[in-house]
């Protein structure tokens, strides 16, 4: 491996086979950065991806797994000696209306937790020590609008971006100098992340009415706006809307 090879900065990016993860590992890869692409199930779209980047690898792994994360950071630092920006975009979640509490159990809480909370404090706490030797590095945590709004696909799914937010300014604070930590809190992007859901058409249609900037948003959105924050070397503990103004209605 050369020199110059060597000292190319490093993203990995969880939950990035499709949707807003697979364009920030675009745009990461875009700037020169080589690229870790991430899923824990669409193992065939996360190889395509990775094989269609100048330089990446793909790894399959579940970041909420016991032991998960930990693998999933060893398995980005053995292919390429280094680690500096982390970008936790795996999350999952449940279409349930929030009136219906019945339907919002226990085992919906653990399984959005799991994922979204838990998944994201392995991944973080077993990369510190490799974003620490870079000198720079850096986390960004997807997030939603429904962290910081009363909304969302669901109650559950909506607090765990809370947590996630409040993660995010507990790491920054814990973590700096050495390790900057912010999220990224989208409004509704047009992925395939809402495929199949009832009225999403209707609600895609009402949002770009509502927000200032007249439009849903794209994944490209997100990922400019991760790519920013990854990079802004004065910023941390920050949870940037990217939802067109839409918290502004």
């Amino acid at each position: 491996m050369s020199a110059e090879r060597d000292e190319r900065r490093v993203a990995l990016v969880t939950g990035s086979s499709s949707g807003i993860g697979a364009a920030v590992a675009r745009r990461m890869a875009g700037a020169g950065i080589r690229v870790v692409v991430n899923s824990a199930h669409s193992v065939a779209a996360g190889e395509e991806l990775a094989a269609s980047l100048p330089d990446a690898v793909y790894v399959r792994a579940d970041v909420s797994a016991d032991g998960g994360a930990a693998a999933l950071v060893s398995a980005a630092v053995a292919a390429y000696g280094r680690l500096d920006i982390l970008v936790n975009c795996a999350g999952i979640t449940r279409f349930i209306d929030h009136a219906d509490l019945d339907a919002a159990g226990p085992e919906v809480w653990r399984q959005i937790y799991d994922v979204n909370v838990v998944g994201v404090w392995q991944t973080i706490t077993a990369a510190v020590p490799h974003l620490r030797k870079s000198g720079a590095g850096s986390v960004v945590n997807i997030s939603s609008q429904a962290g910081v709004r009363p909304g969302g696909s669901s109650i559950p799914y909506a607090v765990s971006k809370a947590a996630v937010n409040h993660m995010t300014q507990l790491l920054a604070k814990t973590l700096g100098p050495e390790v900057r930590v912010n999220a990224v809190a989208p409004g509704m992007i047009d992925t395939p992340w809402f495929e199949g859901v009832e009225g999403v058409d209707a609600a895609k249609e009402a949002v770009a009415a509502a927000v200032p900037l007249g439009r849903i948003g794209r994944a490209e959105d997100v990922a400019d706006a991760v790519f920013d924050l990854a990079n802004a070397s004065y910023i941390t503990g920050e949870v940037l809307l990217v939802d067109g103004g839409g918290h502004l209605v």
